[in-house]
């Protein structure tokens, strides 16, 4: 019998809950017996808080110190924010689960978590619910209701965040970070006999950051290509042509948003990026080492102690020491660049996707739904 997990995501706040999902969506299409809908749960609530959703890019992208603001607010107020958006979503909800019917609910967006457990326990709707983390360290109470049935952490900081909110212990499981299939198909021999170095720059989706000042600094003081992704940002793309093609001609190749950020990682040497999670894990899975330059205030603020502290990469506080940096994960031969690729490797779970689907399946179980389910008291609930 199929077994329906439905998939609470975004499609407007950054790329990792999207990339999450297709991780997901590519290992349930290997198997008949699992079918996946994903949502945008921002959608659910209609025009308003869809346009809430739409918000996030442009407000990380020109403004940390608001973003940090709202990030902070949303923390401290975890409980207006639950209720507020239960309100907005309860009528498209109780379709959606009436249309699709699902044995699992799985949420990779913290926005959404309460506020359906509210719904749910509301209408006295009994369906497994479960969190997904998408954040490595800096995770907030949003990510942490104890009254989920379960919690899928991608990291054992992540894990201890949940603990310090209340979540049981035996409620929370590290899985690691889910990766998209072809950023694991990476072939361990893109370091050939060239003399120059390949550096790959993106900041995440929306591309922010000073590229341009960083890849000159680069192509004047290294013998190297520079490939440059400024994601959907189509003023830094334009910006970033006028002001290096010039100078530098093929060493800079500059991208917009593209779709095969895999091939340029396995093609690369080093990265410079943000410390955005899914670019982190998807460089990591590719064996790229890093240098992260800046993170977002907020989620991503503890996100580059985290790559020094398991030695995935290394973080670049002030601009003006990155070349000291460079030389020295260089020197001898490359040895901490070495050093770096072994440590991804040993890191980072190749099966986390599989792992959290054996783990939603698992859920419809008696340790997790002790009481019988009433799944399709959903029409009742509309009525009411």
């Amino acid at each position: 019998m199929t077994k329906k997990i439905l998939v609470i995501s975004s499609d407007h706040t950054g790329h990792g809950h999207k990339s999450i999902a297709e991780a997901l969506k590519e290992k349930i299409g290997l198997d008949s017996n699992i079918d996946i809908c994903v949502v945008d749960g921002f959608a659910l609530g209609g025009t308003s808080l869809l346009k809430i959703g739409k918000s996030y890019g442009p407000i990380t992208r020109f403004s940390g110190q608001l973003w940090n603001a709202i990030w902070h607010f949303s923390a401290m107020n975890s409980v207006l924010v639950d209720k507020f958006i239960q309100v907005m979503i309860r009528n498209n909800f109780l379709d959606l689960l009436n249309k699709v019917k699902p044995d699992f609910i799985l949420s990779i967006h913290p926005n959404f978590n309460g506020s359906i457990i509210n719904i749910l326990r509301k209408e006295d709707i009994q369906i497994p619910f479960g969190t997904l983390i998408a954040d490595l360290v800096n995770i907030y109470p949003l990510w942490a209701d104890p009254r989920a049935d379960f919690i899928l952490s991608p990291t054992n900081e992540a894990k201890e965040k949940c603990i310090e909110f209340g979540v049981p212990e035996e409620k929370i499981k590290v899985v690691g970070f889910p990766v998209r299939e072809r950023f694991l198909k990476n072939t361990n021999n893109k370091k050939n006999e060239k003399s120059s170095i390949n550096f790959l720059m993106m900041s995440g989706g929306e591309g922010v950051g000073n590229m341009s000042v960083i890849a000159e600094e680069l192509l004047e003081h290294f013998d190297c290509t520079v490939s440059i992704i400024a994601g959907r940002n189509e003023e830094l793309k334009l910006e970033l042509e006028s002001s290096l093609k010039g100078r530098f001609g093929e060493r800079a190749q500059i991208y917009g948003f593209v779709t095969n950020i895999q091939d340029l990682m396995q093609a690369a040497d080093v990265g410079i990026l943000r410390g955005s999670p899914n670019v982190m894990f998807e460089a990591v899975a590719t064996n790229l080492p890093i240098i992260i330059t800046g993170a977002l205030p907020g989620q991503e603020k503890d996100n580059p102690w985290f790559a020094e502290k398991h030695n995935l990469g290394v973080f670049c506080q002030n601009r003006t020491n990155l070349s000291s940096i460079i030389e020295e994960l260089l020197a001898n031969n490359g040895e901490r660049l070495a050093s770096i690729v072994e440590s991804q490797k040993n890191f980072i779970n190749k099966h986390a996707a599989d792992e959290i689907l054996k783990l939603v399946i698992d859920a419809e179980k008696e340790d997790y739904v002790p009481v019988k389910k009433k799944r399709f008291s959903i029409a009742y609930a509309l009525n009411k």
